[in-house]
């Protein structure tokens, strides 16, 4: 899985429908980006997208699953979805990443059948950087898995870490596991197990430094690079940290709005507040990254502007251009942290389709929401 020098230009297949605001508005994004040079295979209907900017090809798409109940079902049976052609685009070579926001089920089930898992890979996982002032950390399974095994968190840990180091530049991140106490003896049954195997698998290891469990403060406290949760929780977690953050930017908001002393005060503080909310918009971030499939992948928010969805494109073309796919397989090989292959069984489903089973959650469920 080492990645091959990555092209002068990078090219980036986006699917236009599953957006909140509407495939004009992911045509806007797809706009931004190729102003910084990336090419964009817009996958959606012509007549809502319009014209588009130099750097941005139509590929006439208008049929659209991102609403579908079952998104497993949904991406198997619809093969001219945008979605599925988008994903295409990337196995066949004719695009090097893919970005799809509104429906994490269809995106991963597309990417799935398509695009593949990685040689090694158990699941996949979807990793979001956090912008937390001071201590940004990055948090992963944010929505791609509900149930999982412990070797499952063992693999997103270390493939959590190969990620940072590759991206943010961290030589030897400190992991923990999302747990409800920093005591090695607290936790599920699922991160006792897990715990375990990490602390043995990383007393000597120079990829990762295991800080073991980390609770709900210590993810926005600095206690680690890169905290490691089933997607059922790590969902819940990213969920809370947003709400909170918006209620006390609202909060904030309204207190300096509320007399004409406060409206004073406010007035000499917005240049400051103004930079603070650049710093932990979600849109500058561009969205998780989907990790584990055998090229890049990043799921924006489905109630992203085309500012959000233009970082998410350039996200994906820089993650091209640093070889994060091939780095982060290459780290996993190195600390023995990928599948050995189980031996063929008669009558197996298809590999694909068992992972997307057990992976991609039902639409409508707490998981099935963007992930950013």
């Amino acid at each position: 899985m080492a990645g091959a020098p990555a092209p002068e230009t990078v090219t980036v297949a986006v699917d236009a429908n599953g957006a909140d605001l509407g495939p004009a508005e992911v045509a806007a994004g797809a706009a931004r980006a190729a102003e910084s040079g990336v090419h964009v295979l817009l996958f959606g209907p012509e007549g809502e997208i319009g014209d588009v900017a130099p750097g941005v090809e139509v590929i006439p798409a208008p049929v659209s699953i991102a609403k579908a109940p079952d998104p497993v079902r949904a991406a198997r049976s619809t093969p001219e979805a945008s979605i599925v052609l988008a994903a295409r685009a990337v196995a066949e070579g004719r695009a090097q990443a893919l970005v799809a926001g509104g429906s994490t089920g269809t995106a991963l089930a597309a990417g799935l059948f398509h695009v593949k898992r990685a040689p090694g890979i158990y699941r996949p996982a979807l990793a979001l950087p956090l912008p937390i002032p001071r201590n940004p950390v990055t948090l992963l399974d944010v929505g791609a898995n509900t149930e999982v095994r412990p070797e499952h968190l063992v693999q997103f840990a270390f493939m959590g870490a190969a990620f940072v180091r590759a991206v943010l530049g961290i030589e030897r991140p400190r992991v923990g596991l999302l747990s409800n106490g920093t005591e090695v003896a607290r936790g599920s049954e699922l991160v006792l197990a897990a715990h375990a195997t990490l602390a043995e698998r990383t007393a000597d290891s120079d990829a990762l430094e295991f800080v073991g469990n980390v609770e709900g403060d210590g993810v926005t406290a600095g206690a680690a690079d890169v905290v490691v949760s089933d997607g059922f929780m790590g969902n819940v977690a990213l969920k809370l940290i947003e709400g909170v953050s918006q209620t006390i930017l609202d909060a904030v908001r309204e207190a300096a709005l509320s007399s004409p002393r406060s409206k004073l005060g406010g007035a000499l503080l917005r240049p400051a507040l103004r930079g603070f909310r650049a710093e932990i918009d979600p849109e500058e971030q561009g969205g998780a990254y989907l990790l584990g499939l055998r090229r890049l992948g990043v799921v924006p928010h489905g109630r992203f502007t085309r500012l959000g969805i233009g970082r998410a494109i350039e996200r994906a073309a820089l993650g091209v251009r640093q070889d994060v796919v091939g780095r982060t397989h290459q780290a996993l090989a190195a600390a023995g942290a990928l599948r050995t292959p189980p031996a063929a069984q008669a009558g197996a489903a298809p590999a694909e389709a068992a992972t997307a089973r057990g992976v991609v959650p039902p639409s409508g469920s707490a998981t099935s929401v963007s992930p950013a």
